[in-house]
């Protein structure tokens, strides 16, 4: 069977990037599933979610979650950005989050798969996920293009980051304020 890229080869450098980083999501994606299908016993489950929860809990009652979620997160995308170990440690941490929402949803008494679709509901699903396929993206495109002499790319990069920044600070509003509705 023969793989027909013609797609690609006719593709302009700005849609290899859309669809570049449309196959990074789902990678992205499939990783955060497959973790939050990895068995924890009971007590590594709990203390997981305990974990989480304290973090949530202390920004809460300090008044800063905000400003948490999206330095947590911001920092996670600007890993994601450098060339050659971001794509690695991005999907590393993408499949860890998957164990602690496993793990949160084993402590509620839940499927992870129904906590993951819960989540893809969200417009948080959408901005996060967004943002760390754009920079494990991105790291790709830098690595090329550096080792081609192309350091204009470094200006994309800069673009890249800002545009992923205003994602991410969106995010953590809408975080914040759905976590605060849930009680």
């Amino acid at each position: 069977m023969k793989l027909d890229l013609s797609f690609w080869k006719k593709a302009s450098s700005k849609r290899k990037r859309i669809y570049s980083t449309i196959i990074i999501f789902v990678i992205a994606v499939l990783l955060t599933i497959i973790g939050s299908l990895v068995p924890l016993s009971a007590q590594d489950a709990k203390q997981i979610s305990n974990g989480v929860n304290q973090t949530l809990t202390t920004n809460q009652a300090n008044g800063t979650l905000p400003e948490y979620i999206f330095l947590n997160n911001f920092y996670i995308c600007l890993l994601m950005f450098v060339p050659v170990i971001g794509p690695i440690l991005g999907f590393l941490i993408l499949f860890d989050t998957g164990m602690a929402m496993g793990a949160i949803a084993s402590v509620q008494g839940y499927s992870p798969l129904l906590g993951f679709a819960l989540l893809v509901i969200t417009p948080v699903f959408w901005l996060e996920f967004t943002s760390y396929s754009i920079g494990i993206t991105e790291s790709i495109w830098l690595f090329r293009r550096l080792l081609q002499g192309r350091w204009r790319e470094l200006k994309n990069t800069g673009i890249l980051i800002g545009i992923c920044a205003l994602l991410l600070v969106v995010g953590a509003i809408v975080e914040t304020w759905l976590i605060s509705i849930a009680g």
